[in-house]
């Protein structure tokens, strides 16, 4: 059976619209998802940045995300399959109890939970097969390490889904059609 990692955000949930209103009401700075090309957001400093984004990553705003249809239901069925499912998540370890709080509220099943900044790591360490991410960043790591990369397709990762090796669709559904054959070739 095969190994899954899964990204949460903009991976399991939209998180662009968080993040999108915290800057707006902190900085009066729009961030537009249409206009995100790459992954640096550069519209405001970097510390802004980080201070937005640990926001994000409070309990109650962790708790309150609502899964992309489809989400769950895919990755029940990969669990039900027997597949091994860890859930990775670009967080603070203090962020920890609330992701799991989050993931049981929202019945998604997982073996496993990590919070750190180095996925692709901890993705080796684990013997991942399938690492669905949205970062470039992490998409291109995981193929140099060998573990198959694939994500909902985003503007900032568009360019990489078209690249010889990456899974990409719109949607979980059409995720689930295109990685469901890769999964059933792993033993």
């Amino acid at each position: 059976m095969a190994r899954i990692a899964l990204d949460i955000d903009s991976t399991l949930h939209p998180y662009w619209p968080l993040l999108q209103r915290i800057v707006k009401a902190r900085y009066g700075v729009d961030l537009p998802y249409e206009d995100q090309r790459d992954w640096g957001i550069t519209a405001i400093e970097r510390d802004a940045v980080v201070h937005c984004i640990e926001e994000t990553h409070t309990d109650e705003n962790i708790v309150a995300g609502e899964p992309y249809p489809d989400a769950v239901e895919t990755v029940r069925a990969w669990h039900e399959q027997g597949h091994w499912i860890h859930v990775t998540s670009h967080r603070r370890t203090s962020t920890r109890a609330a992701t799991e709080r989050w993931l049981d509220l929202i019945g998604l099943p997982h073996d496993d939970l990590h919070c750190s900044f180095d996925k692709v790591t901890r993705c080796s360490e684990l013997g991942i097969h399938v690492l669905v991410d949205d970062s470039p960043v992490n998409i291109v790591r995981a193929r140099d390490a060998g573990i198959t990369p694939a994500t909902i397709v985003h503007p900032w990762n568009v360019e990489l889904v078209e690249a010889e090796g990456v899974i990409g669709a719109a949607d979980w559904s059409g995720l689930r059609a295109k990685l469901d054959p890769v999964l059933e070739r792993i033993e």
